[in-house]
């Protein structure tokens, strides 16, 4: 349960999928001292790094274990999968089966909050001229982008046939820095990477469903930034300015071009389809 101490807000405990991974990496150091305790999974082996953190070796494929690593937590981040285009049956079984697991477990052990992480490129195929927001139908870039609307798809069941409290955020590009002209609308830079996690975890318990992007606030960014009354962070960090470091920082030019930009093309799933 998020309780006060003093001026900061204790996440009680807090359960990292992914936790291996580059932002979980990141939002592990950051929330250590945040959490009373942090239970972090992952399919490859991690190593304790503080009095409060255990360490699950974990295949989300696997319900039972799953539910046994969840056990105790008060809200999991749901960061583990597979992170980009790949074969349908390969991001079926680790992205949409593997959160069913997460939920699942959730369900079943009382867990009060469940963040997922979505993507971007649920909504790929929009141009870059239009202002996309979560109510926008999704229009996937591909077969990751599949997945993952699958994965909004099963948050927003759990949340409306179980009461299940969960906050899904479509993931900009997170990166250090931007380093390429898409970036500099899409970039989720680690600080603002950080507060919109924080703010999911700890939004009020009346939080039945949300989802948002995740981005920083870039100011030529194409999607909306959340509704503080759904989800009480702003980002602050603007990939502008670090326009002069990035070669062609004003391609595409055409406002019609897809915001998925090189992952709309067919040749990023091609490769993955039978030939």
């Amino acid at each position: 349960m998020v309780q006060a101490k003093g001026d900061a807000v204790s996440l009680g405990t807090v359960a990292i999928t992914g936790a291996a991974g580059t932002i979980g990496c990141v939002v592990r150091e950051a929330l250590r001292g945040e959490a009373d305790r942090l239970i972090l999974l992952d399919r490859v082996p991690l190593r304790r790094e503080a009095e409060n953190e255990d360490v699950h070796t974990v295949d989300l494929r696997d319900v039972a274990a799953v539910e046994s690593a969840l056990a105790g937590a008060d809200r999991v981040l749901h960061l583990g999968g597979v992170p980009d285009e790949a074969p349908l049956p390969d991001l079926l079984e680790a992205n949409v089966l593997g959160t069913h697991h997460v939920l699942e477990a959730a369900r079943r052990t009382g867990i009060e909050r469940v963040v997922l992480a979505s993507s971007n490129r649920v909504t790929g195929f929009y141009p870059t001229e239009h202002l996309t927001g979560p109510q926008d139908p999704v229009r996937p870039d591909g077969l990751y982008g599949v997945s993952k609307a699958a994965v909004e798809a099963l948050g927003q069941l759990y949340a409306d046939k179980f009461a299940l409290s969960v906050v899904c955020l479509r993931i900009g590009s997170f990166e250090n820095l931007p380093t390429e002209p898409r970036h500099l609308a899409t970039w989720l830079s680690p600080r603002d990477a950080i507060g919109f996690i924080r703010a999911a975890l700890a939004a009020p318990a009346s939080t039945r469903f949300v989802t948002t992007y995740a981005v920083s606030n870039n100011a030529r960014r194409f999607w909306e930034l959340p509704d503080p009354a759904e989800l009480a962070y702003t980002p602050v960090d603007d990939a502008q300015l670090h326009a002069a470091d990035i070669p062609m920082p004003d391609h595409p030019a055409d406002p019609g071009a897809p915001q998925a930009g090189s992952y709309a093309l067919p040749e990023c799933t091609l490769k993955h389809l039978r030939p």
